[in-house]
């Protein structure tokens, strides 16, 4: 018995603790490793832990627990952009980038394990996630945009290319040590947003009149009002074009 005090107790974790913790050591290995070089034996010792006993949560082997890692990034990532549908478009677009980006800063081994998972791996089941997460992105934009049912080929294109930007933008800003500050790279977003918006509306007449009610409900002193006066200075001589 110490006579210097009392040793802090163990405390054994719950399985769905155990669980988490397994799947936080695998999602910062294969952020960081081609995932067929990432053992088993490399879970249990980063996470400080038996071989037996990661193979007793995940008895299908590595690549149930890879899902499953990439399960658990998709679920929390397919949250972000849940938003409520009330006030300008843009600033709904800022709060979900607000979450998105908080979670790439927070878990960023994941959120690269995630996107490699739908390029490196060749499953379909690895795929089907990474997709589910683009596609419910989509599916959230295009509802704050006003769409019901299906959009036409190029809004639906040009949402998806935005989708497709953010999560570039998102790694280069991993890349990047995580600058430009966060404040600046969601700004730059929803102004990307905005570009591509505009530039489909004015080849097709489904996205002009969405962007247009869009625009309608902007503030003078808002997002769009901001970038306007911004880009007009840039414009200024070239008037010739018109």
């Amino acid at each position: 018995m110490s006579s210097s005090g009392t040793a802090p107790a163990y405390r054994r974790l719950s399985v769905d603790e155990r669980r988490t913790q397994l799947l936080v050591h695998a999602l910062g290995l294969f952020a960081n490793r081609p995932p067929e070089d990432v053992s088993l034996d490399d879970v249990a010792v980063s996470a400080g832990v038996s071989r037996p006993l990661v193979y007793r949560y995940f008895p299908g082997g590595k690549q149930q627990l890879y899902e499953a890692a990439l399960r658990s990034a998709a679920d929390e990532l397919e949250q972000c952009f849940t938003e409520p549908q009330t006030g300008p478009l843009t600033e709904r677009l800022s709060h979900a980038l607000d979450r998105y980006l908080a979670f790439v800063d927070g878990h960023d081994a994941g959120f690269t394990a995630l996107l490699q998972g739908g390029s490196v791996v060749e499953t379909s089941r690895t795929n089907a996630i990474v997709d589910e997460v683009r596609r419910n992105a989509a599916e959230q934009i295009l509802t704050h945009l006003g769409v019901a049912g299906k959009p036409g080929a190029r809004l639906g294109m040009a949402v998806r290319t935005w989708i497709g930007a953010v999560e570039a933008a998102s790694l280069i800003w991993l890349d990047e040590g995580k600058q430009p500050p966060v404040e600046e790279l969601r700004d730059w977003l929803v102004d990307h947003f905005v570009a591509v918006l505009t530039i489909t509306a004015a080849g097709d007449a489904e996205t002009a009149a969405l962007t247009q009610r869009a625009l309608s409900m902007e503030p003078h002193d808002g997002t769009v009002g901001r970038l306007a006066r911004r880009v007009l200075p840039v414009v200024a001589d070239a008037t010739h074009l018109l």
